[in-house]
């Protein structure tokens, strides 16, 4: 079975998360990625607290995002570098790039360069704010983003004050965005035979995650607050409790799924009180409809709860760590995790998240690990009749004699 993007081939100039992550989304979907480095090394090489791995420049974060990319290493600084980027653009379907605007236009690498060598060329660029407004050319980042986006202030508990994402929520937003963005272009130039400009701003992305919430602003002029881990339908039993030694997350939000609930915990006598006698009285009283779930909880464990309350059918869930959810039997009847070979050892990698057809490897499958800095740099260039001296003064190793 071919691959949905097989034969396209992707030059990407990106680095960190965001950009990376969209690119990954091709290469697991069969593109051809060709990740071009600096002498050394995409910065998020070396983003980990295991020193054997930070050496190597083979961060996990590193290894989440980049395999099935081939790795080659060309100081830009040099115009021969630039001139062998503007030769492979004639035959490349797409450029990526997440560099602060104008960057890439001062390399000579811009979209109106490399278009009029390649008017097919789609060329992605993730920022910050976008190639427009006055935002354009500030430095962003993913919590400044969280920060500005508003997801920090609508995110943990109002006596905390605001909490940032545990991953980097907008970096991956962005990417993903830009994923579909460029799948979008592609489609598009199916029809006409011309490539375009695709324009990423973290910004814009983050908030079109967050529609819902500037919804109920712009149309009720509700302000957005905090409610630590209660759902944003407001029903107090779709939140988050304590039971035994551990948490579990409730998401009761339908009326049979409220008095269900309250017949597993023992408690029915809940339904005939008038303070709970619809959502709204719930809300009012949200404090001590809480007293009573935990109470009524007590010192069994989450486990427990989880199965009798599956059993019911009212959806919860115990928190999960890391380390649990990636064993879970649900995971692996799907292949979420892929098996991969490195040379540091074989290693569990999160697949694209969704499957195509009946096909075992129908929704993306990782058939190399991340790629060594710079591991393809001879590969790649000598298909252009570049000799090895001179690959090894473009790839910085070696000054020109």
């Amino acid at each position: 079975m071919s691959k949905p993007f097989e034969n396209i081939r992707i030059l990407d100039f990106t680095r960190f998360l965001s950009g990376p992550f969209g690119t990954h989304q091709f290469a697991l979907q069969g593109a051809e990625v060709i990740k071009f480095e600096p002498p050394a090394g995409d910065d998020s090489r070396t983003i980990t607290v295991n020193r054997e791995l930070a050496a190597e420049k083979m961060a996990p974060a590193f290894m989440a995002v980049n395999s099935n990319k081939k790795s080659v290493v060309l100081d830009l600084k040099q115009p021969a570098a630039i001139e062998i980027i503007r030769r492979m653009v004639q035959d490349a379907d797409i450029v990526w790039e997440n560099f602060r605007p104008g960057v890439m236009d001062k390399l000579g690498l811009g979209y109106e360069a490399l278009k009029a060598i390649n008017p097919r060329l789609i060329y992605c660029s993730i920022s910050g704010f976008g190639h427009t407004g006055p935002e354009k050319n500030t430095p962003a980042f993913d919590g400044k983003i969280q920060a500005m986006s508003g997801i920090m202030s609508i995110t943990g508990d109002a006596d905390q004050g605001p909490m940032r994402a545990g991953f980097a929520l907008c970096d991956v937003l962005s990417g993903m965005t830009s994923a579909f963005a460029v799948a979008t272009a592609l489609f598009q130039r199916s029809q006409t035979g011309v490539g375009q400009h695709v324009d990423v701003s973290m910004l814009d992305a983050s908030l079109s995650f967050l529609s819902t919430q500037v919804a109920d602003y712009t149309v009720t002029q509700t302000p957005q607050q905090q409610f630590g881990n209660l759902s944003m339908s407001r029903k107090p039993t779709a939140d988050r409790f304590r039971c035994g030694d551990g948490f579990i997350v409730l998401a009761a939000m339908t009326e049979p799924q409220f008095q269900r609930l309250f017949a597993v915990l023992g408690r029915e006598d809940v339904l005939a009180d008038e303070r709970f006698k619809d959502w709204f009285t719930r809300f009012e009283h949200r404090h001590a409809l809480r007293d009573i779930i935990e109470s009524a909880f007590g010192d069994r464990s989450p486990e427990h709860w989880e199965s009798l309350l599956n059993h019911a059918d009212v959806p919860c869930a115990r928190v999960f760590r890391i380390e649990e959810i990636v064993e879970h039997p649900q995971l692996q009847s799907r292949q979420v995790l892929q098996q991969v070979d490195s040379p540091w050892g074989t290693h569990a990698m999160v697949g694209p998240g969704f499957h195509l057809g009946d096909e075992e490897e129908g929704g993306g499958v990782i058939h190399s690990a991340a790629p060594r800095l710079g591991e393809h740099t001879h590969e790649v260039l000598r298909a252009l009749g570049i000799s090895d001296q001179e690959i090894r003064v473009l790839s910085g190793c070696t000054q020109r004699a």
